[in-house]
């Protein structure tokens, strides 16, 4: 995990992007959540000057660009320990923030199942619409884990979560598989 290692170096990308047509702005906007930048006011956006967040940087100067706009690029590292220590925190409470929402998200996944097991609902549409759900799950918390280079604490959690969630949908689709043998037997 070199290539993601914090180094108490970040990239400070100060942007200015033309205030029309809005999805300019919208778009540097998304790319630069997305990759996981911390905002730190108007225009102003942190990452860790790790590999993990070149790409995005580079895609949100790009749509900078292509806008019209300008994007300045500037290496920092705080005047202090407390500077680089407050950075770090800031930037894991964001992380925390998704962490939470992706632990909501499973939940829900669950719930749903739950609820199709309730209502007997076993056919192999329900089962492929809550596969696809499950691997949302696994690229979400794949993309957080590349982006959640300091440890927020919820990722240990989120990690069991997904796998709960991975065993409950194995229980559903074995549960439509049975139904369906069940009415194929039935058919004969």
């Amino acid at each position: 995990m070199a290539n993601t290692e914090p180094t108490g170096r970040w990239l400070i990308l100060v942007i200015k992007v033309p205030a029309e047509p809005s999805r300019h702005r919208v778009a540097v906007w998304r790319e630069l959540r997305k990759t996981g930048a911390l905002s730190l006011g108007q225009g102003v956006w942190a990452v860790p000057d790790v590999p993990v967040f070149a790409d995005g940087v580079a895609r949100a100067i790009v749509l900078t660009d292509q806008a019209g706009g300008q994007a300045v690029t500037l290496n920092a590292s705080g005047r202090g320990p407390e500077d680089a220590a407050r950075f770090q925190a800031l930037f894991t409470a964001a992380r925390s923030e998704e962490w939470k929402e992706f632990l909501a998200d499973c939940g829900k996944f669950e719930a749903e199942l739950e609820k199709e097991i309730r209502i007997g609902k076993f056919t192999l549409a329900e089962l492929e619409e809550e596969e696809q759900s499950l691997e949302r799950l696994r690229r979400w918390h794949r993309d957080l884990t590349a982006r959640d280079v300091f440890g927020a604490p919820e990722a240990a959690k989120a990690g069991k979560r997904l796998k709960e969630c991975a065993a409950a949908c194995e229980d559903y689709a074995e549960r439509v598989f049975a139904a369906l043998h069940e009415a194929e037997a039935a058919d004969r």
